[in-house]
Order: C-alpha cells, then structure tokens, then sequence
C-alpha cells in the first residue's frame, strides 16, 4: 500500500486540552485510518513549523485525504500537510522511467 506522511499543527486550545488531561492519539488515529482500509504507522510529535506527524499506509489518495479531512472536522488542528513517500525501489523505478522520457527545457 502506498505510504503517506501527514505533518500537523494541533490549535492553542488542542494544546490547552492535552495539557490539562494528556492522551495518547495513537488509538483514535488508528481506528479513523481503519474505518477508511488505511494503516497507522506511528504518530511523532516535533518542535518547528509542525506540532507532528502521522505515518500511515492508505489503498489510494482518495481514502489517504477522507481522513485527514475527518481528522481535522472537530476543529483541533489548524494545519496538516500530506506527502506521499516512496521505498528506495518506488524511487528507483519513478527515476529510470523519467530518464527515458524526452521533454525539452524552455528556449528562453
């Protein structure tokens, strides 16, 4: 299954909640991913421009976007972004059938 990594950004008031009663999100992550045939990999938290990251495998784009739309539908998260990741062989694969292809660079 392809694998996505969606980086957050919990809300002042998200944090205000945790902080008062922590709580592992790991199984409410788990069982949204599942309703939608996605796989939760693991769950990191960071320092920067995002508050974390979930790691996940979903069975297409469609069903990998369902849920982080659900997830930000109570209103906790003020940001995500999602990326595709790809295994070294995907990569390989992506970059040999680019390098047969032809596309010319502008004449500028």
């Amino acid at each position: 299954m392809p694998t996505y990594m969606t980086q957050f950004s919990y809300t002042t008031e998200a944090w205000a909640a945790l902080a008062r009663k922590p709580e592992d999100r790991g199984a409410a992550v788990a069982a949204l991913l599942e309703q939608l045939d996605c796989r939760l990999i693991s769950i990191y938290y960071s320092m920067g421009e995002y508050d974390g990251f979930i790691l996940f495998e979903a069975p297409n784009e469609a069903n990998a976007s369902t849920g982080i739309v659900a997830a930000t539908v109570p209103g906790h998260l003020k940001a995500t972004k999602t990326t595709p990741l790809f295994t070294m062989q995907e990569m390989m694969d992506i970059v040999g059938k680019a390098g047969g292809l032809v596309y010319p660079a502008p004449k500028g």
